[in-house]
């Protein structure tokens, strides 16, 4: 199985696995499926973790509004009367005004937290270094233990405009955010290798041989946007050890350089004519001007 290293970038995202004589046209789309699969998940995760602290969203036409302007507009949130968190709410005000201040008691609090971390350690970039391999069946138990975590907190559910629940139906709206630039649709998707786009019409095999024990950094792209950066000839890491030698190997020649102190050569202990001069009987002669 040849083993690629998927980066965004100089970030690495995750790894993955493929045989050399798999189609690029679907390791393209199974790369593409898990990146957004990841960024899916990062992005229910940090609305939980509103939703632990902060209760469900307003309403649209009720969220930036404060109280009074809420009474005098005689608005009202029914959906927030009906998706009450299991075991009763305490209220904690959400400064930015987008959730309803119906937090989960500090036990259901803690499903949440507990779930989100599990989720996160599940798809995060540290696997890169731990060497696993990410799949879309990791990442789809990920989104499933989200929802399980969201329905046993809020057993009636969740507004049908909550992000959350949009998340889970696949009827997120990005536009407008930084997150809709993130993600990379599967039609328009590119997988760069070596400064060469991975052509989906070819197998992977064409690019990286009959070897089955390569591996390889790929980058993937959107469409469009041109060849990524090449990958530096070391890594940031190798970079910092080089510098941090050198500058010791600086350290060091300055001390020797202190130290070389030629005085010791005047001495008469040094001089190495001093016994051809003693045996011609020249020693210690000293001249006077007369």
């Amino acid at each position: 199985m040849v083993v690629l290293h998927v980066k965004r970038g100089d970030e690495s995202q995750f790894l993955l696995q493929a045989p050399g004589s798999t189609e690029l046209e679907e390791l393209t789309v199974q790369v593409a499926r898990v990146y957004n699969g990841r960024l899916k998940v990062h992005r229910l995760c940090t609305e939980m973790e509103e939703l632990a602290e902060h209760g469900v969203f307003l309403p649209p036409n009720m969220q930036g509004l404060t109280d009074e302007q809420i009474e005098e507009l005689k608005l009202k949130d029914e959906w927030g009367e009906k998706c009450v968190p299991s075991g009763g709410s305490v209220f904690t005000k959400d400064d930015i005004g987008r959730r309803n201040g119906q937090a989960p008691n500090e036990k259901m609090k803690q499903v949440l937290k507990k779930t989100i971390e599990e989720a996160k350690a599940i798809v995060s970039k540290k696997q890169v270094e731990a060497g696993v391999f990410v799949t879309m069946e990791m990442v789809s138990d990920a989104l499933a233990q989200l929802r399980g975590a969201v329905m046993i907190v809020y057993p009636m559910g969740l507004p049908p405009y909550d992000p959350i629940r949009m998340e889970f139906e696949n009827k997120e709206d990005l536009s407008g955010t930084q997150a809709a630039l993130e993600v990379i649709q599967e039609s328009e998707a590119q997988l760069w290798w070596a400064a060469k786009e991975l052509r989906r019409t070819k197998q992977l095999s064409d690019y990286v041989g009959k070897n089955e024990k390569t591996k390889i950094i790929v980058k993937i792209q959107q469409r469009g946007q041109g060849a990524p950066a090449r990958e530096p000839v070391i890594s940031s890491e190798e970079h910092k050890q080089l510098m941090l030698f050198y500058h010791r190997r600086q350290e060091e020649l300055k001390k020797l350089e202190e130290n070389d102190d030629d005085s010791c050569l005047n001495s008469p202990w040094a001089d190495n004519t001093a016994l051809k001069r003693h045996f011609h009987g020249v020693k210690d002669i000293k001249w006077r001007p007369r």
